[in-house]
Order: structure tokens, then sequence, then C-alpha cells
């Protein structure tokens, strides 16, 4: 069975940072042939796409809100995904979601794009 586990989350102070990781089991070896994603839903609030990857780290996309403070990278030797969060706002209080997406890159991916989904960690920023 494959499946995206997330890790990293926690609470913080506002201004804080944290890092987030996501690791793939069951299909190691094709880590590398899939564009990967971040995504976060706060309570009451639709799920919103954070930032994705390209395969080989080639291409990156950061929501307006994210960037400059997030960065997302990804060691396809460790089929690992990470999600660096500097900066923390309160409002990035949210569930965080690690997704696998297509093989292609391309500028208008969204979340139907996304097949396989982590469970979650959350991350709470306080003021």
């Amino acid at each position: 069975e494959v499946k995206l586990v997330s890790s990293g989350g926690g609470s913080v102070q506002a201004g804080g940072s944290l890092r987030l990781s996501c690791t793939i089991s069951g299909l190691r070896l094709t880590f590398d042939a899939y564009t990967m994603g971040w995504f976060r839903q706060a309570p009451g609030k639709e799920q919103q796409a954070v930032s994705y990857i390209s395969r080989t780290a080639g291409y990156t996309y950061y929501s307006d809100s994210v960037k400059g403070r997030f960065t997302i990278s990804r060691d396809n030797a460790k089929s690992t995904l990470y999600l660096h969060m500097n900066d923390l706002k309160p409002e990035d209080t949210a569930m965080y979601y690690c997704a696998q997406g297509p093989r292609r890159w391309r500028e208008s991916l969204g979340r139907p794009d996304f097949g396989l989904w982590g469970q979650g960690t959350q991350v709470t920023v306080s003021s």
C-alpha cells in the first residue's frame, strides 16, 4: 500500500519556524517521478494550496500568502518532501497536508491534480 506520512507540525508563537516533512512508503523508487505539493485547511475554511514542487525541484509554486516565508524542497534520495516555514503568523494555523501530483509540471496545477494525500499534520501559531 502506498502512503504519504507527514510530520513536523506543532504549536509555535508568531514569528517562529517549523519544518514539515512528508515521506512516501510503498513506492519509494518512483517518488522522484511526481510533482509534490502542500495544502492546508483551517477550521471552517476551504482547503488552500500552499506550495508545489516539480520532480527535480526545477519549478516551484507558492501561494501569495506564504511567498517569501515558506520554502518547499525535496530529497528524492530519501523520498521526502519538506516545507520550511519561517515568520509564522496566526493565520497560518491549519492542518497541513502533503499530496502527490502529476508527473508533468504545469503552471495551472490545482487540487484535482493531486491524487494521493497524507494524513495531515497540525500547525498552530499563537499571537
